[in-house]
């Protein structure tokens, strides 16, 4: 296959090149990315899902009935076995490598994603859209998201935050991460000097941290800090906490439409 007759839509995470479906009658798809999940269902992709991780939630009425196969890294493999997948839609941060190893020795195609942007959001919509041959509906999803990229503008004034995902161990994320690309839209930077090789390093509580932080963010997922979380480590700390919406921002996918404006609105000027 020449340069000239390859379609870079078609191509995932993991370099893989996949053909485009001309028709869906014989299409299962199996998705282990909650945001993706979403994405899929926002392709009008639905009827084509036959399984789901505990964690894909949205749209709530639509999924009730898609089977479930066990969390993102606990997946039941043979579950998915029974329900004889034609694609299994996959991600570098979420999925475990080993798991979907496994699961390619039947499943014929493995789609692997890796947003690490939100402007990443274009190509997955557009990958998306190649292989299930929904690329209209995929462009109508990338206008939207570049019109809400859009409102969002940079604060004046820089903010260097801290975003917190997990406690016991504390967690939080590394600068190449989505989360941390989200947050900069608004000109807040994610603490960048934990000294850890991890995305997801974990950290202790220090003066010297707090020197170089000016808020704290708690997401409410994957750990569900709670309000009454954000007020106790306030207390404890002696530095803003707010706490915010982990879908709106570290969803990829369809979810990052509405993220954009959520991060938008955003206001840090109501902590005390």
């Amino acid at each position: 296959m020449s340069d000239i007759d390859i379609d870079r839509n078609l191509i995932d995470a993991a370099g893989t090149y996949h053909q485009t479906i001309s028709s869906l009658d014989n299409t299962r798809i199996v998705c282990l990315v909650p945001s993706i999940t979403e994405l899929l269902c926002d392709l009008a992709l639905l009827p084509q899902l036959v399984g789901r991780t505990g964690f894909c939630i949205h749209p709530k009425a639509g999924l009730a009935e898609i089977t479930k196969v066990g969390g993102t890294k606990d997946v039941n493999i043979e579950k998915i076995r029974r329900l004889a997948p034609s694609h299994l839609i996959v991600n570098i941060d979420e999925n475990e490598k080993p798991t979907v190893e496994k699961l390619a020795e039947f499943v014929p195609h493995i789609v692997v994603t890796h947003p690490n942007h939100p402007l990443d959001n274009l190509a997955l919509y557009r990958l998306l859209g190649a292989i299930f041959d929904r690329r209209s509906s995929a462009e109508i999803l990338c206008m939207k998201l570049l019109e809400a990229m859009a409102q969002v503008h940079a604060d004046l004034e820089p903010k260097r935050v801290l975003y917190c995902i997990w406690k016991d161990p504390w967690m939080s994320v590394a600068p190449d991460t989505y989360i941390a690309n989200m947050l900069a839209l608004r000109a807040w930077k994610n603490l960048d000097t934990l000294s850890s090789p991890h995305r997801y390093p974990e950290f202790e509580w220090s003066d010297t941290l707090l020197s170089q932080v000016d808020v704290v963010l708690l997401s409410t997922e994957p750990y569900r800090f709670s309000q009454t979380d954000a007020a106790v480590l306030q207390q404890q700390i002696k530095k803003p906490v707010l706490l915010v919406d982990g879908e709106m921002l570290s969803w990829y996918g369809s979810r990052a439409i509405l993220g954009m404006s959520y991060l938008r609105d955003l206001s840090l000027e109501n902590i005390s």
